[in-house]
């Protein structure tokens, strides 16, 4: 990660220098812990230390590291932990503009929140040495976004209406298929090829023109086969990607081909197609008034944070490859 100074005539506060030269002169043993918990970041006159980007990064590097192996893993972790850092640069910006804003929020609203996390079952995490104060900055994030983002978002009619035209596929329930078939189940990984021998005898006795019922009740192992093989209504996405494809085209009356599959072979026939029905824009107003609102939040609140961090001074020292063995070096600042 690159060292980033925003704004060159802004300068560090004073209170913020006499801190580094405290630090920078204090006893041995102090400075080598320092070196074990080193500043990576620092937020106009706030620090972060890496023991804050580890704690914010333990749980992802938990599962990247069950789930990925190899060459890739060491840079998978190390764009998880500058991730985690940034988050944490964001937080801190946003909890200064908090205080700015004289945003508070009481002990009371804090105690509430706790005991509400507990009759919920909500977990607290155990290494947090803090739990309340934890509470308290998240009721004052959510606080400052209110005020700043969501408290200033309008949504008028005529939005809602292009939304509409532009996505009208989105509010349509999808085309539903009335289906039957012939399924024939190989008793063993070696019945395949007497499988595909019964399901071809199947087509040939549908191809002579015998009614698919009675097929059905002769050839296929499928629970429904007394019914004539009928599956009833099911709609489009729910079945599994080949028999999908197998029925796509078919016509009320149409017999698809022999399809193969892990569960076995089939013959679907098409029994009846309802096409796409669009939702009029009145059943769906609300739906796309909350779709409509939470894209402009989200529009609203990066651009937010772009603000924040162009006024903000932000300095990044930070070149740690996501390694928990040794620490790397600082790379010094210019």
């Amino acid at each position: 990660m690159r060292h980033v100074a925003v704004g060159p005539d802004r300068l560090i506060p004073l209170a913020l220098l006499l801190a580094l030269l405290v630090i920078s002169i204090w006893t041995p043993a102090f400075s080598e812990a320092r070196l074990q918990d080193r500043i990576v970041a620092i937020v106009n006159s706030e620090l972060i230390m890496l023991s804050d980007v580890k704690r914010e990064f333990e749980t992802e590097q938990e599962r990247l590291s069950r789930e990925h192996h190899g060459n890739d893993l060491p840079q998978r972790l190390k764009t998880a932990e500058y991730m985690a850092l940034t988050k944490l640069i964001e937080r801190r910006l946003q909890l200064q503009e908090a205080k700015a804003k004289k945003i508070e929020v009481s002990d009371l609203e804090v105690k509430q929140a706790l005991e509400q996390m507990k009759r919920q079952g909500s977990p607290l995490d155990i290494t947090d040495a803090n739990p309340a104060q934890t509470v308290r900055d998240q009721l004052l994030l959510m606080r400052v976004v209110d005020m700043q983002i969501r408290g200033n978002i309008t949504v008028g009619d005529s939005e809602l209406k292009r939304f509409y035209q532009e996505h009208r596929d989105r509010f349509a329930h999808p085309e539903e298929y009335q289906l039957s078939q012939i399924i024939i189940q190989p008793r063993s990984s070696d019945g395949l090829a007497e499988g595909l021998a019964k399901a071809r005898q199947a087509m040939d006795d549908l191809k002579r023109g015998e009614k698919f019922e009675d097929v059905a009740m002769q050839y296929s192992d499928g629970a429904n086969a007394l019914q004539g093989g009928r599956l009833g209504w099911v709609r489009q996405g729910e079945l599994i990607p080949a028999i999908e494809q197998a029925v796509a085209h078919l016509v009320p009356g149409g017999i698809s081909n022999i399809i193969e599959g892990p569960e076995g072979i089939r013959i679907i026939r098409m029994d009846d197609r309802k096409p796409k029905q669009f939702r009029r824009f009145e059943d769906v107003r609300r739906e796309i008034q909350e779709l409509v609102y939470h894209q402009k939040s989200e529009e609203m609140y990066q651009s937010w944070l772009v603000d924040l961090k162009n006024k903000a001074y932000i300095e990044i020292k930070f070149d740690q490859v996501a390694d928990t063995a040794q620490p790397q070096p600082v790379r010094s600042s210019p």
